[in-house]
């Protein structure tokens, strides 16, 4: 009896999305080094998506010629700048590889690395995420409020979030389907990674100091992120307004006592000016602060409710003529470069 020969398998892919915001001056060299990256693999397919959100400057143009050059190459272009994270998330939508692979465009992660993560990948890990050794190239200021931020969110996230790592990460296709199934708008990827669960692991690796341009996230946009990421993953800053709000009235009552001892007892009874004031000035700064923790989860709320679309695509580039697997984005607009 002749033996049936075995259908040959086919080769895994690898998706790699790359978020960019006017990286004209890096695109270049990133995509060069991605190529390089992607003629070192010999046992995998390699696809390579390109986000460009909104870009001001010829991000877009230069994509769109690479992409029309290259058939591995997709661009996804937005009608305006949604932010990176959304960016990210948009990438993830249209990956369509057994891996996902999450990189920054300014190659401070360098794609070298990837290597070892689909070696960890190969292992059995279902996440295996770059953690950061060293940041060459950022000022101390950067340095001392990212490892700050890292810390104070571990201490209070209701999901423990690995300390020092970023966006720079391989996820198997069960992870992002998952995150695929997870429709919030305020979006904190590293930590709704985290959230998922499935076998993880650290990668640690230097990071390089960025090849061109300048940083996307001004100390204003850190703050933004930062509070993105507390705000959705945590509930305790809502239990530290009830625990200012208990001090603060047990401090009233040491007020109240304190007038009431004077009205009885003495016969000072307009004395205590300064201690009325400090406690009229701590009372109200509470509740401001309550008030205002509140407010951001409401206003969270307020927008989850609107159901906006996350992001919107203007244009498909290099993407089959059905488009990605998946969007949010209500308009569709394939280009066949």
């Amino acid at each position: 009896m002749t033996a049936i020969p075995k259908a040959e398998e086919k080769q895994k892919l690898i998706s790699i999305v790359v978020p960019c915001y006017n990286e004209e001056e890096v695109i270049s060299e990133t995509l060069k080094r991605l190529k390089i990256f992607c003629s070192e693999l010999t046992e995998l397919d390699v696809e390579l998506i390109f986000v460009d959100d909104g870009s001001r400057d010829r991000t877009r143009e230069l994509l769109r010629n690479y992409a029309s050059e290259d058939t591995r190459i997709k661009v996804i272009c937005f009608a305006r700048n949604f932010g990176h994270q959304i960016a990210v998330t948009a990438g993830i939508d249209a990956a369509v590889g057994d891996a996902v692979v999450l990189i920054d465009a300014d190659l401070q992660d360098p794609p070298e690395v990837v290597h070892e993560m689909i070696a960890k990948w190969k292992e059995g890990y279902d996440v295996v995420y770059g953690t950061r050794t060293e940041r060459p190239g950022e000022s101390a200021f950067k340095l001392a409020t990212a490892r700050g931020f890292y810390r104070l969110l571990n201490k209070l996230s209701d999901v423990p979030i690995p300390l020092d790592t970023g966006d720079f990460r391989l996820m198997s296709r069960a992870v992002v389907d998952t995150l695929r199934a997870m429709p919030e708008r305020d979006r904190f990827v590293r930590g709704m990674v985290s959230w998922v669960g499935f076998k993880q692991v650290a990668l640690p690796y230097k990071r390089a100091e960025r090849f061109a341009g300048e940083s996307k996230y001004p100390l204003r946009k850190m703050l933004r992120f930062a509070t993105d990421g507390i705000l959705s993953f945590s509930t305790k800053p809502l239990q530290l307004s009830v625990a200012l709000g208990m001090a603060s009235a047990a401090l009233s009552l040491i007020g109240i006592a304190y007038a009431l001892f004077l009205r009885i007892f003495t016969n000072t009874w307009v004395e205590g000016w300064t201690a009325l004031m400090i406690a009229v000035l701590f009372i109200g700064g509470v509740q401001l602060v309550s008030i205002g923790i509140l407010g951001e989860y409401i206003g969270r709320i307020y927008s989850e409710i609107k159901k906006r679309p996350l992001y919107v695509v203007q244009e498909y580039l290099g993407f089959p003529n059905e488009g990605p697997k998946m969007s949010r984005s209500p308009v569709v607009n394939i280009t066949n470069t």
